[in-house]
């Protein structure tokens, strides 16, 4: 087992401080900025959290790697309306004033791309904050996800797929989510009791299946990711 470096030599100006909430504060008071930051009673050298008054946002975590000087955020918050909250930065960073910079963002409300812009390594996971838990804002939401997470893999099918199926209004004002690898339409917003509307399929290659349900009868297969799409909106009605 890897035995954890001692803190005082990972992160010293911490340490210094006396607590990851502390050092966070003067890295914040550098750039002029005040940050109310929570430090917890249990690990305060490595953990700490931001709370932000905006709607809808909880408190953004910030943690300190144990093997390396450095340190991530997680900022999560309503992002598509099922009340669940959804994972909407992450990032990491080996600067504490980086960290305290996109704190502060948080903090004060500035929208997701101006935390990013201003503090350029945060990563944002897709999802769009709905404060208001409208159900077109979700499903936008939902599907700004769907993309982003499409372009982070390494499967330009179900990338194509996700496309094709954003390109058509039909499909687009409608509740998706993906899973076992396929694109999937529920009758409601709660995929995770709602049964299937359609579900469509990628094959690495090319091919492109179109089912009733996950797993369930084979609609139709295709060739292109379009004529696929095409196939399951013209079997929607029939299933709604």
């Amino acid at each position: 087992m890897r035995t954890e470096p001692d803190p005082a030599h990972l992160f010293p100006e911490v340490v210094a401080e006396g607590s990851l909430a502390a050092a966070l504060r003067k890295a914040a008071h550098g750039k002029g900025y005040v940050l109310d930051i929570v430090g917890p009673d249990q690990d305060p050298l490595r953990h700490a959290s931001v709370p932000s008054p905006a709607t809808g946002r909880e408190p953004l975590g910030v943690s300190a790697w144990r093997f390396e000087p450095r340190w991530s955020i997680s900022g999560f918050g309503r992002g598509a309306g099922s009340g669940e909250p959804k994972w909407l930065i992450s990032g990491s960073t080996q600067d504490l004033t980086e960290i305290a910079i996109a704190a502060h963002g948080w903090q004060n409300g500035l929208s997701l791309s101006e935390i990013a812009r201003i503090a350029p390594f945060v990563e944002l996971t897709g999802y769009l904050e709905v404060p208001d838990d409208d159900p077109v804002h979700a499903i936008a939401s939902q599907w700004s996800y769907l993309r982003a997470d499409a372009l982070r893999a390494a499967w330009p099918e179900q990338h194509e797929l996700i496309e094709a199926a954003y390109a058509r209004p039909e499909m687009r004002s409608r509740h998706a989510y993906t899973s076992h690898w396929s694109l999937r339409f529920p009758t409601s917003g709660d995929q995770t009791s709602s049964p299937d509307l359609v579900c469509l399929e990628a094959s690495p290659g090319g091919k492109y299946t179109v089912r009733a349900r996950w797993n369930g009868p084979i609609i139709g297969q295709t060739a292109m990711a379009e004529e696929a799409v095409s196939v399951a909106i013209n079997h929607l009605p029939a299933m709604s």
